[in-house]
């Protein structure tokens, strides 16, 4: 049985506005005259999202797409609620999986997202999209299980202006500009949040580029890196030294290690990375790092998925076992997948198995791959769109370890 499910998918969101000629207001009689007309209300003074120097102004908290303030009625606060589709003794088991976020998290967790933006420049702009809102929830709503949440707004390159830049044509845009909005949303936080709290790093594909970037410039070396539980930069090549470290952060080898990173790009076992696949690829600059969440969480290269349920690319709703109707929009397959780190000449990279049984009910496959034109999978991007979801449940795990282990260090 064949499972397609995306890993990315866009909400679409339409607004309808009712007109109709409004009837004239009545003309108000004038107060008697030893009357004083009311004060007229001060109009609230709306906070500018850009301050006059160009920077993002994080003080709106307009310009964040998850705060602990806005718990509950931001892109953190999505229905993540789950369908788990098992097998036992042969036979498909289905239960339910609710959703708790933590009452009172020991740490923060600190998440950029990836290229989303449908803005139609090079760059976009500070107001978040279906596109933006969907992926936040989708890569990090569940991390609110471990932490308090904070997601910036960014200026990032938007897909418009990746896609032109792949054909050749590049539009203008400004690669400075997301660095340096991410970097002064890290210094409001470290401000006015923080207070010594431990944080973690949480980033996919351009968000972990520009988490590249803020280690590199803003906290490796500084006493800032003491705040670092663990960085979790997704889907992008990490280059590392001849130690296997990232700047002298080490990989994360268990999970209750602190100060360490979890890097690494998902391919299918069996559609290794092309030769010219831009993730994961080992470069002049080091080789790149790859850490199996699968392993590091304790679950022996098991990984724990969370995939969504929406139809797949043409449209076509996916069947997870036969008989078996998914109405939440998240939908786990316990055992289906398994992962292990893989080193080539050219790439180190995440390889996911199927591990599927045709005699049961249960589908044999699932999909989250990016296509070319002629329908065969592109084998420079691999599961690019499952990097976050298919260890979804294995870097939670590891999440917890480390705020337990952080809590260990620096209770008095």
């Amino acid at each position: 049985m064949i499972l397609r499910t995306t890993g990315l998918a866009l909400l679409m969101a339409s607004l309808a506005a009712c007109g109709g000629d409004a009837p004239a207001p009545e003309t108000p009689a004038e107060p008697p005259a030893a009357e004083a007309p009311a004060p007229e209300a001060e109009a609230p003074v709306e906070q500018a999202r850009i301050n006059d120097d160009g920077h993002a102004n994080y003080a709106n908290t307009d310009n964040w797409l998850c705060l602990p303030e806005t718990a509950g009625n931001d892109a953190c606060s999505p229905d993540l609620s789950t369908t788990v589709v098992d097998v036992v003794d042969g036979e498909v088991v289905v239960s339910s999986e609710g959703y708790t976020p933590a009452a009172d998290p020991a740490i923060d967790c600190f998440y950029v997202y990836p290229t989303a933006s449908t803005d139609q420049g090079g760059n976009s702009d500070l107001i978040a999209d279906p596109a933006e809102m969907f992926t936040t929830a989708g890569q990090f709503a569940r991390f609110g299980s471990v932490c308090r949440q904070f997601a910036p707004m960014y200026r990032q390159v938007t897909l418009r202006a990746l896609r032109a830049n792949m054909a050749g044509q590049p539009m203008e845009q400004d690669r400075e500009l997301p660095l340096q909005d991410v970097t002064d949303a890290w210094n409001h936080y470290l401000e006015n949040y923080n207070d010594g709290r431990g944080v973690i790093l949480v980033g996919h594909s351009q968000g972990s580029s520009v988490i590249q970037g803020l280690l590199a410039a803003s906290i490796i070396g500084t006493p800032t890196q003491d705040l670092i539980v663990s960085a979790m930069p997704t889907g992008i090549t990490y280059p590392t030294q001849e130690d296997g470290s990232f700047m002298g952060m080490p990989p994360c080898e268990t999970a209750d290690q602190l100060g360490c990173v979890i890097a690494y790009s998902a391919f299918r076992e069996d559609v290794p990375p092309a030769p010219s696949s831009f993730f994961g690829v080992n470069t002049p600059r080091g080789d790149a790092m790859c850490v199996n969440p699968a392993e590091v969480s304790g679950d022996d290269g098991v990984l724990d998925a969370y995939l969504g349920t929406g139809p797949d690319r043409a449209g076509v709703e996916p069947v997870f076992a036969e008989g078996v109707e998914v109405e939440t929009p998240f939908v786990k397959l316990p055992g289906l997948l398994t992962a292990e780190c893989v080193s080539t000449d050219s790439h180190n990279y995440l390889a996911i198995s199927i591990n599927a049984d045709p005699s049961d009910d249960r589908t044999d496959e699932f999909w989250g791959d990016i296509f070319n034109a002629d329908g065969t999978i592109n084998e420079g991007w691999g599961l690019h769109l499952l990097d976050m979801h298919a260890p979804m449940g294995n870097l939670l795990r590891i999440a917890q370890a480390q705020s337990d282990a952080w809590v260990a260090a620096h209770s008095e």
